[in-house]
């Protein structure tokens, strides 16, 4: 903005003589050191360029030749007609300028006409200095108010998609260091990769996630190099706060993240504890190999099919045999084998959940600083273990230290909601939105808490909002059929029903919930096709108990029902433990003392 000219400042066209202008900017501050046009805010250097002369050269450098003084003065002429018409024309004052400056016929601003203006110079540098004065008071206290930030996605801006995994790690990685630091609300990534692909700009992106700072950057690899820019803006005021490029090697990456986190932290004026700025330090692993296989792990895990999972545990894996002591690669391996037990229902519960609990158990013998891995052995435990109360420790204990981690909040809203501490759930899911409120999954995990609840209306008006956002996110079509089959709206079930398996394919448990509301809805001949396309597919693989035992409660077969839910409870489903104590959908099997048994053998009775 300070290298504008008056016309590209008003928007107007410009030509060769703009840039001559931008020109005698650039000179001017070649020649004294200081800047021609000066504010604390954009708004303010607008105004000097369009309506203030700049400070003469001469009364900052005295021995200045005029003849430069002179050349310099034509270039930041307001009117473009009165200014050097073009390059030519300047480039032969300033051939001038340079032979008689060799020849020794130039002169320095004549020493009288300096003495007889010493009073209005020093009466104009104590104004100019008591609003510089006020200005850096006013931009200093307005900048400790910036207490949030949005890291927007790195941009690739190299030909070798291959790379992607870089860029995103590095945004990734910066978001996680700097949302441990407790003044600084950070947006999680699910929401800030929204942007990612977009020419964005960032005082825009800024007012929509309603923040006071954002980060962008960019990203070009070249073989074992990296080159990286980075620039943080302030939204309010739309001017940079700082930037900064990087070229260095590919194994420094972990370095840079450090070195920007710490910029970050300084620019933003963060009153951080010795134990916070040791935080920001640490580096996850000192080794760079072991670290570009945890981004590439990451990369594949944020990707989240069945596919990228299994790819993203061998990286993990890789990065771990080349430091065993790198805690973060253990959390990934962890929250993999997680969202396996989740995303592939070819899976048993018994081959991931197990996995995922050592391996954040690893972690944390590492680092037991890592509110991710916390997380991770809590929802272990609520969804496998069925240990409630170590569950819920581990939950409050990862919020402790990260108290703006969206996901921990959401996952201890689902526990405390299939606890049946309905107010509780509902306290930290809107909490998880608030952090996130971009994400579909927590603001369909709203409308649950209401189901659960049996506050039907307002399940679905949640379920509504969040189907606004995104119309093809099944996950909300699969909710908004329970709700719609708990109040016995069996045609709007189905139609949602039917949505959720178009947009989610056959898994197991999508279409066992069409069987069950086909079979309420007395269409038993559909409902006994779907459990015979279940009974089929587990001849050739593992199918989910608790598929089966779904199809028959729909049927209103209860014998095969509770010998299904027998043979989940073996399996250690964990649909069991999201809803089996609260959800509607099993209000038919209540009354049964084999519900009850049920119950009390997963350590849930009354």
């Amino acid at each position: 903005v300070a290298y504008m000219s008056p016309e590209q400042a008003r928007g107007e066209a410009v030509d060769a003589r703009t840039d001559l202008f931008s020109f005698g900017v650039v000179l001017y501050e070649m020649a004294t050191g200081a800047p021609a046009f000066q504010g604390a805010a954009t708004a303010v250097i607008f105004d000097a360029i369009l309506n203030k002369a700049p400070l003469p050269p001469s009364r900052l450098r005295p021995e200045l030749p005029a003849e430069l003084e002179r050349i310099i003065g034509k270039a930041l002429e307001k009117d473009r007609e009165v200014r050097h018409q073009s390059a030519r024309e300047m480039l032969a004052d300033l051939r001038r300028l340079k032979r008689d400056t060799e020849s020794g016929r130039t002169a320095a601003v004549p020493a009288a006409a300096r003495k007889t203006t010493l009073p209005w110079v020093a009466g104009a540098a104590a104004v100019v200095l008591l609003a510089a004065a006020a200005a850096f008071y006013l931009f200093a206290g307005r900048r400790q108010a910036i207490d949030s930030l949005a890291v927007l996605p790195f941009a690739n801006a190299g030909a070798d998609a291959g790379t992607e995994y870089l860029s995103d790690g590095i945004t990734e990685s910066l978001i996680n260091n700097l949302s441990r630091l407790p003044q600084l609300k950070v947006l999680p990534r699910s929401t800030v990769f929204r942007y990612k692909g977009q020419q964005t700009d960032p005082g825009k992106v800024g007012r929509e996630l309603k923040v006071r700072a954002v980060l962008t950057g960019r990203l070009v690899q070249r073989g074992d190099s990296v080159s990286i820019q980075a620039e943080l803006v302030d939204v309010a005021e739309g001017a940079q706060l700082w930037g900064e490029r990087y070229n260095r090697k590919l194994a420094d990456v972990s370095a840079i993240e450090e070195e920007i986190a710490r910029e970050i932290s300084d620019k933003l004026r963060l009153k951080l504890t010795g134990e916070e700025q040791k935080r920001l330090a640490r580096r996850p692993t000192e080794n760079a190999e072991a670290y570009q296989e945890y981004l590439k792990g990451r990369y594949q895990w944020n990707r989240r099919t069945t596919v990228s999972l299994r790819t993203a545990i061998a990286h993990f894996e890789n990065a771990i045999a080349k430091d065993p002591g790198f805690a973060l690669a253990h959390a990934g391996l962890a929250d993999s084998y997680v969202l396996m037990g989740e995303y592939d229902t070819a899976t048993p519960p018994r081959e991931s959940y197990p996995k995922a609990r050592a391996a954040a158990q690893r972690a944390l013998a590492v680092d037991d600083t890592l509110a991710e891995a916390y997380t991770t052995l809590g929802y272990v435990q609520f969804m496998y273990d069925w240990d409630w109360a170590g569950a819920e420790s581990n939950f409050k204990k990862a919020l402790e230290l990260k108290p703006g981690y969206a996901t921990g909040r959401q996952w201890y809203g689902e526990y405390l909601a299939a606890m049946g501490r309905f107010d509780e759930a509902l306290t930290e899911m809107k909490r998880a939105s608030a952090i996130d409120p971009l994400s579909l999954i927590i603001q369909a995990n709203l409308g649950t808490v209401h189901l659960l609840s049996r506050r039907y209306d307002q399940a679905i008006e949640q379920y509504r909002t969040t189907l606004a956002m995104d119309p093809n996110f099944g996950v909300t079509h699969q909710f908004l059929g329970w709700v719609y089959a708990a109040k016995s709206m069996y045609p709007e079930a189905i139609r949602e029903w039917q949505t959720a398996v178009k947009l989610l394919g056959e898994d197991p448990f999508v279409i066992s919930s069409l069987g069950q509301v086909y079979g309420r809805a007395g269409r038993r001949p559909e409902a006994q096709n779907i459990l015979d396309q279940l009974m089929e597919r587990s001849k050739r693989g593992y199918v989910p108990a608790m598929a089966m035992a779904t199809v028959y409660e729909g049927l209103g077969d209860k014998d095969r029902a509770f010998q299904w839910l027998a043979k989940a409870f073996e399996e250690r489903s964990p649909t069991l433990s999201l809803g089996f104590k609260a959800d509607p959908i099993w209000d038919r099997l209540r009354p049964a003392p084999r519900y009850a048994d049920l119950l009390r053998r997963m350590n849930l009775a009354p």
